[in-house]
């Protein structure tokens, strides 16, 4: 039987697991504040649009898209299904030891996904999309060019962030 100070324990573990989940996939607009005053009137707004006539809307691959919800669909079943071992009470310590290990795996490429494709972003002004799996990178960059040179370059890039031998295919889509 669990006593009270382990059940107290697991609970405010995986409410503090749920909340860092919460946290590392919030997209980063959401975190940014603003400390003014947030409703503007009509002239207010129309002298911004004078002031700002010139505006860059940067939209994403419609491919990138898709293969980010996917993936994120497939980690956050994965997820669901580890916290579910987690927390149950027929699962043995050894059973529930190895769930939160996968988590922090799980956590862990993430975090290291959004390092490499925002390092391509700022090395060589590409949208792209990574996926770790195991030993194998999958990049997927939009530009119109396949470049081999440029595949070359970015996968050193990548190979950087490991410390052990990857094999990391870049893959061009329009």
């Amino acid at each position: 039987m669990i006593n009270k100070q382990s059940l107290w324990f697991l609970t405010l573990f995986s409410l503090i697991l749920v909340l860092s989940v919460y946290y590392i996939t919030m997209p980063n607009e959401l975190l940014l504040t603003n400390n003014g005053n947030t409703e503007k009137t009509n002239s207010e707004i129309s002298s911004d649009k004078k002031e700002n006539d010139t505006k860059v809307t940067i939209q994403e691959s419609e491919t990138l898209v898709t293969m980010r919800v996917t993936l994120e669909e497939e980690r956050e079943k994965a997820m669901a299904e580890l916290k579910t071992t987690l927390t149950s009470e027929m699962a043995t310590a050894t059973e529930k030891n190895d769930a939160y290990e996968q988590m922090k795996v799980l956590n862990e490429l993430k975090a290291k996904e959004t390092t490499i494709e925002s390092q391509i972003k700022s090395n060589f002004s590409l949208d792209s999309f990574v996926k770790i799996d195991g030993t194998n990178v999958k990049v997927v960059v939009v530009k119109q060019d396949h470049d081999s040179n440029l595949a070359n370059q970015i996968m050193k890039k990548v190979q950087e962030n490991f410390s052990e031998k990857v094999y990391v295919t870049v893959k061009f889509e329009k």
